[in-house]
């Protein structure tokens, strides 16, 4: 028998026998192909600083550091209650045992990052983690990722039985996020990444989806207080694949998903459906560049099939259409980056406003005074950004949003009756006259 109940993330016991030496084993909280390292070991962890500071002085701006609270286990191995018939537990139960994971990552910083100035980003998501160590201003690292609005729904059964993350629940999981964090440091904001399905997908409901919507999501995340994250693809509004068979998926944690809901009596077509929606199969399709043979990204044969959608979604047709998501992208980092909006942005507090609308996400980025920033002489100016997140128009009153309109996917709104008109799926930035 094994050590421990643990399963490992990707389905089945988390420990493996070692080949040859079939009186030991090894844990591999990940795939069998990734053994865990022994980060207790002194030894180990100077090799890992040494191969860090390699990349740094090869003039390495920094890190996204990956699965980083994996490296952490409790002093004393034991099983924990099982979650599903299988008989195993989930790690969360290991990791929330696990103790001391600061000191590791202090050190780190202290051997490593630090020396260089680097940016580092954490995927550090325990739920009780003292933020101020992480990413205070001395904290662990520069920022974390914000998987608030990816976590969402999610159930111990599998996939087959998560939530759907509908627009209201994507703005409560967002201003969930922002008022954890406050003003303690900067959040890494995404609507998707290499571990999760195109957010465009996830988050807009299916009948909905299209440019307008995608740019009004773009637009809901991109001015969040933090920094955005752009993955590949999400400029040019890319979308999930759709699944014909479970042959066409390639990642391990889907396929294991798959069989635990055939476990669960879901029947084949609806099991591929479910899983399918959540697969990170779906962000790791070929770049869509061009209409051409395979999307423009290889004369070869990719890992995995282009998605069907390439005539329709990829970079060149996006450089020619002055309306395409791509181009919106662009002005939003250009606003961000405007000199007279930048300390707002970047700064500003964020406050949620008009809570109790359903489907409208709607904040103010509060001004930056003279003196909270250095060199600030003089009050930055007050944005709103408000976005309609369904089919239906909405209404607002004028006094959230009189201003200068900086930033529209829909141009600008009609006003009736000291209201602002928002069309379906209607995305805006203004800078606010305030109260």
């Amino acid at each position: 028998s094994m050590p421990t109940n643990w399963r490992s993330y990707f389905g089945g016991s988390a420990w493996e026998e070692l080949p040859g030496h079939p009186e030991k084993v090894y844990l591999h909280v990940f795939h069998k192909k990734q053994p865990d390292l022994n980060w207790e070991n002194p030894e180990v962890r100077e090799e890992i600083y040494q191969n860090i500071n390699w990349w740094m002085e090869k003039g390495l701006g920094g890190f996204r550091i990956d699965a980083i609270m994996n490296i952490k286990k409790p002093a004393v191995f034991r099983d924990y209650e099982p979650d599903r018939p299988d008989g195993l537990s989930p790690l969360a139960r290991m990791l929330d045992d696990a103790e001391g994971i600061g000191e590791f990552l202090q050190e780190m910083k202290e051997r490593t990052f630090e020396k260089y100035d680097a940016f580092t980003v954490g995927e550090a998501m325990s739920g009780n983690q003292d933020l101020d160590a992480f990413i205070g201003e001395n904290g662990y690292m520069s920022s974390i990722f914000d998987f608030e609005e990816n976590s969402y729904g999610r159930s111990p059964e599998g996939w087959f039985a998560w939530r759907t993350c509908l627009p209201e629940n994507y703005k409560c999981c967002a201003y969930r996020a922002q008022e954890r964090i406050g003003m303690t440091g900067f959040l890494s904001n995404i609507i998707e990444n290499h571990d999760e399905p195109r957010g465009v997908s996830r988050y807009i409901p299916e009948q909905e989806l299209n440019d307008t919507s995608k740019k009004a999501l773009a637009c809901a995340y991109f001015f969040l207080r933090g920094i955005p994250f752009i993955y590949q693809g999400q400029e040019i509004g890319m979308e999930n694949k759709k699944f014909r068979s479970i042959e066409e998926v390639d990642d391990v944690g889907t396929l294991d998903q798959y069989r635990i809901a055939l476990n669960a009596g879901l029947t084949e077509e609806e099991a591929l459906r479910a899983v399918a929606r959540y697969s990170r199969d779906n962000a790791r399709t070929p770049m869509q560049w061009t209409a051409g043979r395979n999307a423009g990204f290889t004369e070869g044969v990719p890992w995995l099939p282009v998605n069907e959608n390439y005539k329709e979604i990829n970079a060149a047709q996006n450089l020619e259409d002055p309306d395409s998501v791509w181009y919106f992208y662009q002005k939003m980092i250009r606003l961000r980056k405007d000199p007279e909006f930048k300390d707002t942005f970047v700064y500003g507090k964020l406050e949620p406003r008009l809570t109790e609308m359903k489907n409208l996400m709607a904040y103010r980025r509060k001004s930056v005074e003279p003196g909270e920033l250095d060199g600030l002489t003089e009050k930055t100016p007050e944005v709103f950004v408000a976005v309609n997140m369904q089919a239906e128009p909405q209404k607002i009153p004028l006094s959230e949003a009189s201003g200068k309109l900086l930033h529209s996917n829909l141009g600008i709104p009609e006003i009736i009756d000291e209201h602002m008109i928002l069309k379906p799926w209607q995305a805006i930035v203004v800078e606010s006259v305030g109260e």
